[in-house]
């Protein structure tokens, strides 16, 4: 007896939720008011602090692959990428960590550029550093909208960013 595999054409599956139009979310004042154990119960051992033991800089890599492009000027303020969910991106990555970004559309690519190259602690890694990591390979291919742009003969604009520390602190 085979098992097959759900097929994405036989159902829609939605990559994420909008928390600008869904209003039943609650919102913590800062991330150490989250109790991160109801949602990752196998990263968090119980009274492991204030949060559920959530703390930052605990990432070591972070991805953003082919993002919703919000071509709408109007919807522009939900892209993924923006100064407010950078701090929230930089809080959650360590000194030293990456964020890989990949897109097929140039314009989300120059977005994402310029706001991570305007972020304090976000700087550009060089194609030059790059050479030997082994995940760029696979930036293109490890997603179905990736295979997708792979099929239809579309480019792909990689970015990585580091995380640095903070200019102020030190």
């Amino acid at each position: 007896m085979s098992v097959c595999l759900p097929q994405k054409k036989y159902y829609r599956q939605r990559a994420h939720s909008n928390p600008m139009a869904d209003h039943s979310f609650h919102y913590p004042l800062c991330p150490e008011q989250m109790d991160w154990s109801l949602l990752y119960p196998q990263f968090f051992s119980p009274g492991a602090g204030e949060g559920g033991g959530c703390s930052g800089a605990q990432l070591s890599k972070m991805f953003f692959l082919f993002p919703d492009p919000h071509f709408k000027k109007t919807k522009h303020k939900w892209r993924i990428i923006s100064p407010t969910l950078l701090a929230e991106y930089a809080y959650t990555l360590r000194i030293g960590g990456l964020v890989y970004t990949n897109t097929d559309v140039e314009e989300v690519h120059q977005w994402m550029l310029k706001h991570f190259s305007d972020h304090p602690l976000f700087s550009r890694v060089s194609e030059e550093e790059l050479a030997d990591d082994l995940i760029i390979p696979h930036l293109g291919s490890c997603t179905e909208e990736g295979k997708k742009v792979q099929r239809n003969g579309g480019k792909n604009f990689i970015a990585v960013f580091k995380r640095v520390q903070d200019p102020q602190r030190y």
